[in-house]
């Protein structure tokens, strides 16, 4: 069984202590609130700075598997300059 809390002017409530403890969930973060089946669900939401969207994005995080997969195989080659690079991949 849960906690009540009481809804205050302008619906506000607040999330009991017990219930904070065990939700990583910090002072300023946004949550997700939605009616579902008659209940309110509180959700906290991960929020990504537009800047580092790109790195989220599905395309992106295949290419960093991959790269994990490559590399625990030894597929790699280190370089000691750019220059070395370079030549090698023929720029």
């Amino acid at each position: 069984m849960g906690t009540t809390v009481k809804v205050r002017q302008k619906y506000q409530i607040t999330i009991p202590e017990n219930v904070r403890s065990k939700i990583p969930l910090n002072v300023g973060e946004r949550v997700e609130v939605v009616a579902r089946r008659g209940e309110i669900v509180i959700r906290p939401v991960l929020e990504i700075p537009r800047r580092q969207a790109w790195f989220w994005s599905r395309e992106w995080q295949e290419q960093i598997a991959q790269s994990r997969k490559d590399i625990e195989r030894g597929k790699v080659k280190v370089f000691h300059s750019v220059k070395e690079a370079r030549k090698h991949f023929g720029d």
